[in-house]
């Protein structure tokens, strides 16, 4: 399921619809993601609301997370080995990792004019696109350092 982020207006109701329990930690991690399109970690997410939610554990992110990647509301995104993240935008869309910053930026493609005819006899459970390189901000930050 395609979802646009810019729809989930009541977070609680679209767990609903989506088969999930709306607790409030939760809510609190999918409006997390809708509100902060970072590509957060699990530490990020922690650290943005442990002092919110003082019960909250990694644990319980980990698990949220599973549940909302498996109920198809969240993506993960592997572009290093030793780091997941993960997202809310469920659009097709590649991704940009700053090899200087580490940041992670949306890249949205048109994919139609892709010939993917050689797919057809395949089952796709994932499309993924990303690219690394240094992103403006580091380029920009380089030159005025020379």
């Amino acid at each position: 399921m395609n979802n646009h982020i810019e729809e989930v207006k009541d977070v609680g109701s679209f767990l609903k619809e989506h088969g999930i329990k709306p607790s409030y930690q939760r809510m609190q991690i999918y409006k997390f993601l809708l509100e902060n399109r970072i590509h957060p970690t699990v530490d990020t997410i922690y650290k943005a609301l442990c002092d919110e939610i003082p019960t909250l554990s990694k644990t319980t992110i980990y698990n949220t997370l599973n549940t909302f990647v498996e109920k198809g509301i969240v993506s993960v995104i592997v572009i290093e080995e030793n780091e997941t993240r993960y997202e809310a935008n469920m659009t097709l869309h590649g991704h940009f990792k700053c090899n200087d910053c580490g940041n992670i930026y949306d890249i949205f493609l048109d994919t139609s004019s892709l010939d993917l005819s050689q797919l057809d006899k395949f089952d796709i459970k994932e499309k993924h696109i990303y690219f690394k390189g240094t992103c403006e901000h580091c380029l920009k930050k380089a030159k005025s350092h020379n």
